[in-house]
């Protein structure tokens, strides 16, 4: 018991260089996010918002507001891990850090965990932002806060594969970009899932981000679209399936050793 303990001594040591290192550069770590959300709720919220009309009782920006607090959180948590993993292996400092008495879970515990936290960050200046152009109610603080911090571990250790593999930096970028951005505009920020065609609609059951977005909108809403038992059930799911594909990629040396 008294090694596992100390197995994670490292854990807070790896959380503050995670913290100190997405502050320091907080101008290109939370300000375009921050500048993003602005756009969509202008355009999608004021502008186009206003010729939408209401949706389950919603109105169009009360409706999208959980889904773009959830898209800045899963971007930021993603992108968080992805870049100080992949720039730790180009710096060559992730060598340090294998040859240490870390155990592989606690190095991917301290990625993760500053991902988290990037994503909690960031989310919290969301929701402020929101509420400058839309009254925000929180409906359930429990199923919001459980949903953020999910979202954002299921990310982060996605972000943690693409960095494992990436050799340069647009192996880095070109899973936001074919991945990430698909699988947000298919996933119900927009729209609700139920005025898709049904092919649409039944792919759409396959998409994390459409339970990450119904629970968050449960959360701040009160209203789902999906039970929120399976919306649950499948974020652990994802969360159990990339910590199990992470700590093998890490244990066989996936991108890490030569």
């Amino acid at each position: 018991m008294e090694q596992v303990v100390n197995h994670w001594v490292a854990f807070p040591t790896l959380i503050r260089y995670q913290v100190k290192r997405f502050l320091s550069i907080w101008i290109s770590t939370l300000v375009p996010s921050a500048i993003s959300l602005i756009l969509y709720l202008l355009i999608f919220g004021t502008l186009i918002g206003e010729r939408v009309g209401p949706i389950r009782g919603l109105s169009y920006i009360e409706f999208i507001i959980p889904g773009l607090v959830m898209l800045t959180v899963v971007m930021s948590a993603y992108e968080n891990v992805t870049f100080s993993l992949y720039m730790a292996k180009f710096e060559h400092c992730i060598e340090e850090m294998l040859v240490a008495p870390i155990p592989l879970y606690v190095l991917l515990a301290g990625y993760v965990g500053g991902g988290v936290i990037r994503g909690l960050v960031v989310g919290l200046i969301a929701i402020l932002i929101c509420s400058l152009f839309s009254p925000v109610e929180i409906a359930s603080p429990i199923i919001l806060m459980l949903t953020l911090i999910m979202a954002s571990a299921i990310f982060s250790m996605a972000g943690f594969i693409n960095a494992l593999y990436a050799n340069n930096f647009d192996d880095v970028s070109i899973i936001p970009v074919f991945v990430l951005t698909p699988l947000i505009y298919l996933g119900g920020v927009f729209y609700s899932v139920e005025m898709l065609p049904e092919f649409w609609r039944n792919l759409s059951m396959f998409n994390p981000l459409l339970y990450i977005v119904n629970a968050a909108r449960y959360g701040f809403t009160g209203v789902v679209e999906v039970n929120l038992g399976l919306a649950f059930s499948m974020m652990l799911g994802f969360l159990v399936l990339f910590c199990t594909v992470n700590l093998y990629l890490l244990k066989r040396g996936t991108g890490l050793r030569s």
